[in-house]
C-alpha cells in the first residue's frame, strides 16, 4: 500500500453493555493484523489489546454504558478511542491492597505513548495513542 496517498484508515464498533472485553480484543486484533503489527510488533499489539480491554471495561463497569470503540491509523499514531455515556473523566490511581480494580487507567498510562479524555455533550471519549514500532524492533 502506498502510504503517501493514505491519509487515515479507521474502524468502529459498538459494544453493548452485555458484550465482553474479549469481543473488543478479538475485533481489535483482526484490524491490527491489517497493519502488520501482529508480526512486526507483538508487544505493541499486546499493549493495544490490553488498553482496548481496559477502556471498554471502564465504559461498562464505571459508566454503566455501552462502549463505542474506534481505532484510527493516521500513519503516525494508532488512536484507540472509547466513548461512553458518563461525563466523569478517568484518572490513573495507584494500586491499593484495600480495593479491587481501579488500576485500568494506571495500565493505560503505562502502556500507551499518550492518552487523554474529553467530555462531550453525551458523555466522554478516552483516546490512547500508540506509535508504530521502530526499525530497531518493538521498543517505542
Amino acid at each position: 500500500m502506498d502510504e503517501s496517498s493514505l491519509r487515515a484508515v479507521g474502524w468502529a464498533r459498538s459494544l453493548p453493555l452485555q458484550s465482553s472485553p474479549k469481543t473488543a480484543r478479538d475485533w481489535a486484533r483482526g484490524h491490527l493484523e491489517t497493519l502488520d503489527w501482529t508480526d512486526s510488533a507483538p508487544q505493541t499489539v499486546d499493549d493495544v489489546l490490553l488498553t482496548v480491554s481496559e477502556l471498554v471495561t471502564n465504559a461498562h463497569v464505571h459508566a454503566h454504558s455501552h462502549a463505542q470503540l474506534v481505532m484510527t491509523w493516521d500513519g503516525h499514531c494508532l488512536h484507540v478511542a472509547v466513548h461512553d455515556a458518563s461525563r466523569d473523566l478517568p484518572a490513573p490511581r495507584p494500586a491499593s491492597s484495600q480495593r479491587l480494580g481501579g488500576r485500568g487507567m494506571f495500565l493505560v498510562d503505562a502502556l500507551a505513548d499518550s492518552w487523554e479524555a474529553r467530555r462531550c455533550p453525551d458523555g466522554k471519549t478516552v483516546i490512547a495513542c500508540f506509535h508504530p514500532p521502530t526499525a530497531d524492533g518493538d521498543a517505542r
